[in-house]
């Protein structure tokens, strides 16, 4: 599939599903950008939340020093290095980035920015060598969904591979499914409520000391 063609399916898969916020990280006023005139709760241009708006300056080229860059997802406030098998890197047309831990808080960006149309999209390769994961274009990426199995922020486990032939290997030890990144980021929408109820309840729990 055609790269535009590509995208342009995934931004319309997050239109038409929809989705649930699961909890707003930021504690700190965002200031706009150079180009915002105001500090107001929406921009001056689609409308997007100031709050849920990809947070820094536009960055042409996001993949040199990411991790240094983008080190902490925006939407859930985890590690992206510790997350690096799941992390997700979009790139959207007028160089804004989100950076996030996993393909939950990924589509949490898409859903919020749906007048920002993405150029690009990468994730972490799961299979690869190293402590650190090399991010992959998610059009080269073959994700596994894998029930019973926990994964980044989800209780349905959603990891993508460079290597189609690793992938096929854990659905055939864990079962399970294959996708593209379409077929994930549905998976995810289906998944988003339960998942966030249960990542609140872990949280109230955790400041309740339990």
């Amino acid at each position: 599939m055609k790269r535009r063609q590509f995208l342009q399916t995934s931004s319309i898969a997050a239109l038409a599903l929809g989705v649930g916020v699961e909890e707003a990280s930021a504690q700190q006023p965002i200031m706009p950008w150079e180009w915002l005139e105001k500090k107001d709760s929406v921009t001056n241009t689609d409308g997007t939340p100031l709050q849920f708006m990809p947070k820094g300056a536009p960055d042409p080229d996001p993949l040199t020093d990411e991790l240094k860059k983008y080190p902490m997802c925006p939407y859930c406030g985890m590690s992206r290095t510790k997350f690096s098998h799941t992390r997700h890197l979009i790139h959207y047309a007028d160089d804004l980035v989100d950076g996030t831990c996993s393909l939950h808080c990924a589509v949490l960006s898409l859903s919020l920015n749906m007048d920002r149309g993405p150029k690009a999209i990468y994730v972490g390769d799961a299979g690869a060598a190293g402590e650190i994961k090399p991010l992959i274009s998610v059009e080269e990426a073959t994700y596994t969904i894998i029930p019973g199995k926990p994964g980044t922020m989800t209780a349905r486990r959603k990891w993508a591979y460079g290597d189609k032939a690793q992938a096929q290997a854990a659905v055939v030890a864990d079962g399970g499914e294959l996708a593209d990144f379409n077929g994930a980021m549905a998976a995810t929408y289906q998944d988003i409520a339960q998942d966030t109820l249960r990542i609140r309840k872990n949280r109230a729990d955790r400041r309740a000391g339990k």
